[in-house]
C-alpha cells in the first residue's frame, strides 16, 4: 500500500495549504461532505466538487431531485459563510483509512469565475459534461486544512 503522506500521519496548515500530496489526494476524491452552519447547529450535505484555482467549487445541479435551486445550504452560506469540506476514504483494512478537511469561506461565484468552476466540474463528472449545472456556483476559499491517515 502506498502512503500518501511522507510527513507523518496527521497535519494542519493555514491558507498557504498543505503538502502537495494532501491537496492532490483532495483533488482526486469523488465526493465531499459540505458542512454549513444553520442557526446554532451544523448541517452536512454530500456534494460533487472540483479543486481548481486554489478553491473547492461545487454547483447546484438539476440531475438529482431537489425542491428548487435555492437550497438550505445556500441560505446557510449567505447567513454565515464559514464552512467545512471533508473528503475521506474507508475500507475494511483500517491501515488504509484517511481524511482531509478544508475549513474555508464560501461565496457564490459569478461571471468568469463561475464559468471556470463549471468547466472544472464538467471535466470531472461526465453527467456535468453532458448537461452543465445551472447553478448557483459556490467557491470555497481555504483558511485552514487538517488531515489524517492511519498509522502503520
Amino acid at each position: 500500500m502506498q502512503r500518501f503522506l511522507e510527513h507523518g500521519h496527521t497535519g494542519t496548515a493555514g491558507p498557504e495549504g498543505p503538502p502537495p500530496e494532501v491537496s492532490a489526494r483532495l483533488a482526486r476524491a469523488r465526493v465531499a461532505r459540505l458542512a454549513t452552519l444553520h442557526d446554532t447547529a451544523p448541517r452536512a450535505s454530500p456534494v460533487t466538487f472540483a479543486w481548481t484555482r486554489g478553491r473547492v467549487v461545487w454547483a447546484v445541479d438539476d440531475h438529482k431531485a431537489k425542491t428548487g435551486r435555492r437550497l438550505r445550504r445556500l441560505a446557510d452560506i449567505a447567513a454565515d459563510p464559514r464552512v467545512s469540506v471533508l473528503v475521506d476514504h474507508y475500507e475494511e483494512d483500517w491501515s488504509a483509512l484517511w481524511w482531509i478537511e478544508v475549513l474555508g469561506t464560501a461565496a457564490e461565484l459569478r461571471g468568469h469565475e463561475a464559468t471556470a468552476a463549471l468547466d472544472a466540474l464538467a471535466a470531472r463528472y461526465p453527467a456535468y459534461a453532458e448537461r452543465r449545472p445551472p447553478g448557483p456556483v459556490v467557491g470555497i476559499t481555504p483558511v485552514a486544512w487538517r488531515w489524517w491517515q492511519a498509522a502503520d
